[in-house]
C-alpha cells in the first residue's frame, strides 16, 4: 500500500502570504531532530507538525522518508484529516493497523490517504489555545498506539508548545526592549522563559528517555534512545548558551563565583575526557601544571575550556592533535587550546568573539555561534581576557588571568 493525497492529486500549497502567517517552526533549534527521533522510534515514515484550525490544516515542519510529497506550507482539506478530530477532542488518536482494526477499517480517512498506522497528539499552548498536532503516518502497520510511543509524542508535543511560546514571548520582548523604561522587567521575563519554560519540558523528555532506556531490551531501541539522549543534551547546551547570552547582554555580565579552588585540575580533565569520548577518532594532548589552589570559578572555567576545545575539534585539522595546556606562571593562570589546520581568515578575526558569529562555522550548523562569545565573557568576568593567534602552523586561544 502507498500513501496518496485526496483523489490522487497533489496536496494544496499555501500561498506565500498565507505561509508567512505561521511561525518558522522548522527553523527552531532541534525541531528536525525531534521529527527524526519520532520517525525512528515509531517506525513511521512521515512525521509532521501541523497547524490545525477549524478551517485549515497546514504543514509547518516535515520529515518525509516515504515520499508522501507534502512539504512545509502544504495543506490538506481539514475535513479529511483525523487531526480535525484531535482538535475537537483535544486528545491523542493512534492506531497500528487500520485495515485490521474494526474501529478504523471502515473509516474514510485511512482509505482516502492509504495509511495503515497513524498517531496524532495535540499541541496545546500555555494559554490553553490549540495550535495543532504532532502527527505521524505510514502505509505500513507500526506500533503507533503503544503507550511508550504515545507518551514520547506527548512529551515532544509539550516541548514544541514551549518552543512556540518561547518564540512568541521573545518576539514580544524584542519589540518592548525598544522602550528603555521596560528593560529591567523584560530582562527578568526573558531569562525566566529560557530557564523555566524551555527547561521544564526538556526535563520531562529526558526523564522519558531514562524510563525507556531502563525498559529497552533490543539493540535498535538502545541506539534510538542514545540518539535521543544526545539530542536532549544538545538542546540543554543550546538553552544554556542562550541563557548565558541573555545574562551577559541584559543582566550586566555573566555571574561567576570565584573562590579558592582545589578541584580546577579535575574539572578541566573531566571536560577533556567528555569531549575525547565524543570524538574518539581525535587526539587531544593535555599538559596541566596547576597548583593545589587557584582563585577561580572552576565550573565557569570548565565551560570556557569546553567551548574552546569543541571549537578546536570542529574546525582544526583532523590529521593533527589538539593541545590543551593549563599552568600558573608568575602568579598568572594561563589556559591555552591550540590546533592545526588552515588559519582563521583575517576578514573574520575582528568579529570572532561577537555573538551569533557563524562565519567560520562549517556548513552543518551545530550551534548558535555563541561559544567563543561566552568563553570571552567568562574570561572578562574573571578580570582576565581571551585572545587568539592564528598562523598556517597553529591556531591558539589563550585565556589569562591573575591566579590569586
Amino acid at each position: 500500500m502507498t500513501l496518496s493525497s485526496p483523489s490522487g492529486s497533489a496536496p494544496d500549497a499555501a500561498s506565500p502570504d498565507q505561509a508567512e502567517a505561521f511561525l518558522d517552526i522548522g527553523g527552531m533549534a532541534d525541531v528536525q531532530s525531534i521529527l527524526q527521533v519520532c520517525a525512528r522510534v515509531s517506525g513511521m515514515g512521515y512525521v509532521v507538525i501541523a497547524h490545525v484550525t477549524e478551517s485549515r490544516w497546514v504543514a509547518c515542519a516535515v520529515s518525509d522518508e516515504i515520499g508522501f510529497g507534502l512539504g512545509v506550507g502544504g495543506e490538506l482539506p481539514i475535513k479529511t484529516t483525523l487531526c480535525n478530530e484531535v482538535r475537537q477532542q483535544r486528545r491523542a488518536i493512534a492506531f497500528d493497523h487500520a485495515s485490521a482494526d474494526p474501529q478504523w477499517t471502515g473509516h474514510p480517512t485511512p482509505r482516502l490517504y492509504g495509511l495503515e498506522s497513524y498517531i496524532a497528539v495535540p499541541i496545546i499552548l500555555a494559554d490553553g489555545a490549540f495550535f495543532g498536532t504532532l502527527c505521524a503516518i505510514d502505509p505500513r502497520p507500526a506500533p503507533a498506539s503503544r503507550p511508550d510511543i504515545v507518551g514520547m509524542f506527548e512529551l515532544f508535543a509539550k516541548l514544541i508548545a514551549s518552543l512556540l511560546e518561547g518564540h512568541r514571548r521573545l518576539a514580544v520582548s524584542e519589540a518592548a526592549l525598544l522602550d528603555a523604561h521596560e528593560t529591567a522587567e523584560l530582562r527578568d521575563q526573558f531569562i525566566a522563559v529560557l530557564g523555566h519554560d524551555l527547561r521544564n519540558p526538556l526535563a520531562a523528555v529526558e526523564a522519558g528517555v531514562m524510563l525507556l532506556k531502563r525498559n529497552s531490551a533490543d539493540e535498535r531501541s538502545r541506539l534510538v534512545l542514545k540518539d535521543m539522549a544526545r539530542s536532549t543534551a544538545r538542546m540543554n547546551r543550546l538553552i544554556n548558551d542562550v541563557l548565558d547570552f541573555a545574562r551577559g547582554r541584559l543582566g550586566g555580565g555573566l555571574p561567576i563565583a570565584r573562590k579558592i579552588n582545589s578541584r580546577l585540575d579535575a574539572s578541566l580533565r573531566q571536560v577533556v575526557d567528555e569531549l575525547k569520548s565524543a570524538n574518539p577518532e581525535r587526539i587531544v594532548e593535555v599538559d596541566f601544571s596547576i597548583p593545589e589552589t587557584v582563585f577561580v570559578d572552576a565550573d565557569r572555567v570548565a565551560q570556557l575550556l569546553s567551548n574552546l576545545l569543541a571549537n578546536a575539534l570542529a574546525h582544526g585539522s583532523a590529521e593533527q592533535p589538539v593541545r590543551v595546556s593549563a599552568r600558573v606562571v608568575a602568579e598568572q593562570f594561563e589556559l591555552t587550546v591550540s590546533n592545526g589546520g588552515d588559519p582563521i581568515p583575517h576578514v573574520v578575526r575582528p568579529r570572532l568573539f561577537q555573538p551569533f558569529n557563524r562565519t567560520v562555522i562549517s556548513e552543518v550548523r551545530e550551534g548558535l555561534g555563541l561559544g567563543l562569545y561566552i568563553a570571552r565573557q567568562i574570561a572578562l568576568a574573571h578580570g582576565g581576557d581571551l585572545t587568539m593567534s592564528s598562523t598556517p602552523d597553529e591556531t591558539r586561544f589563550t585565556f589569562a588571568m591573575a591566579a590569586s
